[in-house]
């Protein structure tokens, strides 16, 4: 068409580059990936070779980097890297134009999940060699991704009580449809008989299926069973009714360039018990001596607040406010100042408080402190307790809390830090799975899949930081 650019004859010969190299740039990151996994040592990260049928198996450096530069360009399905093999000139520049099976690719990844977990943080010691991580900060959180398991293949006793109330209303309606056809005679209300029989039968054989899952979720650990990925698990999540299906990422990202230093992939739905766990991981990939974790109030646990100090890791987390006496408009324990050098509680209304009974829980030694007169003629006890008298209740490791506050309350950006740290990373996953559920099952190659996000993740980050040429010479040096 006259007026417009136009393109060249499909039929005209072209003078093409005599090799591939001359259409990989020399800044291309794919020249990154190439570096790196040449200067991995393979065999000794345990890596087995890709076994396929009737001939020598594919190199593991080989599919290693197919499975980079794919994770690195959103490409994630075995079947989707078999095509990009076979058109993709970087990959064909990569993989020296070897195109696996989809088949060959899936078991590489299934088999060698304990390797490409060791690729992953091999990847963070090289970032910390070259300066790339603070090391003194760094900010953990967690966030729920879906799994291939549907919610409608997931049973809970909540679940299966909403799905028998809904097959019984069902069922009552049916019936009533049933009677006003029975009441006609002609054809279509015989047709429309025989179609609410089969409807009801079907319906009847779901609740006899509800009632067989009812005892297997009764039997099961944790009261719940999911059907396609046993591992998974229901997670609820901020908005009502919007609970998935899924795993719950454990990520721990440094202050500095936002490179995620620590991560693990859990089938647990709350944060509480990780935080001592996923401290330590950082601590030993950053190096430090001390480290400063910083975590929202999912993450508080007492038992966990310890466990980190014990391990030289100074971890900052909000109180979780959960006194249901502060709901109902009763001072909370927040109003009432400790005097450590004392022993005793200053109340509100400026009474001491001291040291009385004390009990034994599973979370060791519980020690109460009230004052046995001075509630009943206290002016403000309407607003104290609607008890004889205010009892405050002291874990016997609270210091430990006490001085977690402090350091709180001495960084008060903390939780804004939190934020900018570590929340756009998932953001960023997410947005390159496209906002999809994880391609494999169960639990150990869910990890394995997410390994290779966060090595791609941090790939990309350090590309950005040092640009392409001087990862590269880190790497060969």
């Amino acid at each position: 068409m006259a007026g417009f650019i136009e393109g060249k004859d499909r039929r005209e010969q072209l003078f093409l580059p005599e090799c591939l190299d001359d259409y990989v740039a020399e800044d291309n990151p794919v020249r990154v990936v190439d570096v790196f996994i040449d200067e991995l040592d393979v065999g000794g990260l345990g890596f087995a070779g890709a076994a396929a049928t009737g001939r020598p198996g594919y190199s593991p450096a080989t599919m290693l980097k197919l499975y980079l530069h794919g994770y690195l360009n959103q490409v994630q399905s075995s079947r989707r890297l078999e095509r990009e093999a076979g058109r993709n000139i970087e990959l064909m520049w990569l993989t020296g134009k070897l195109a696996p099976d989809f088949k060959t690719i899936a078991d590489f990844r299934r088999d060698n999940g304990e390797a490409i977990r060791a690729m992953c943080r091999q990847f963070v010691v090289l970032c910390r060699r070259v300066g790339l991580l603070a090391g003194g900060t760094v900010a953990v959180d967690g966030s729920r991704f879906k799994a291939v398991n549907t919610r409608d293949k997931n049973f809970t006793p909540g679940a299966i009580r909403r799905r028998v109330e809904q097959i019984e209303t069902s069922i009552e309606r049916y019936l009533s449809m049933l009677d006003t056809a029975d009441r006609q005679e002609d054809e279509v209300a015989q047709m429309r008989w025989d179609r609410l029989t089969e409807r009801l039968d079907r319906l009847r054989q779901q609740m006899r299926d509800l009632r067989a899952m009812k005892r297997a979720v009764e039997t099961a650990p944790d009261r719940q069973v999911s059907l396609t990925d046993a591992d998974a698990r229901a997670m609820a999540t901020n908005g009502k009714g919007t609970g998935l299906v899924g795993y719950n990422l454990q990520a721990a990202v440094d202050t500095k360039h936002h490179l995620i230093v620590a991560h693990e992939v859990i089938n647990v739905g709350h944060d509480r018990s990780q935080l001592a766990n996923m401290g330590q991981q950082a601590k030993e990939a950053t190096g430090a001596e001390e480290l400063i974790l910083l975590a929202d109030r999912g993450y508080f646990s007492g038992e966990e607040v310890l466990a980190c100090e014990a391990a030289s890791i100074k971890p900052i987390v909000p109180k979780s406010l959960t006194s249901s006496g502060r709901k109902r408009g009763f001072f909370g324990k927040q109003d009432f100042v400790f005097d450590a050098d004392r022993d005793l509680y200053v109340c509100p209304a400026g009474q001491e408080l001291t040291r009385g009974k004390y009990r034994s829980d599973r979370q060791g030694d519980v020690i109460f402190y009230r004052h046995l007169t001075a509630c009943s003629t206290c002016e403000l006890k309407p607003r104290c307790t609607p008890e004889k008298l205010r009892r405050i209740r002291r874990w016997e490791h609270e210091g430990v809390l006490d001085r977690m506050q402090a350091r709180l309350d001495r960084m008060p950006e903390a939780m804004r830090a939190r934020r900018q740290t570590v929340e756009h990373v998932f953001g960023t996953i997410k947005g390159w799975m496209g906002r999809s559920h994880f391609l494999t099952r169960p639990l150990r190659n869910v990890g394995t899949e997410m390994s290779l996000h966060i090595l791609a993740y941090n790939l990309k980050r350090a590309i950005a930081i040092l640009g392409a040429p001087m990862l590269m010479e880190a790497m060969r040096g």
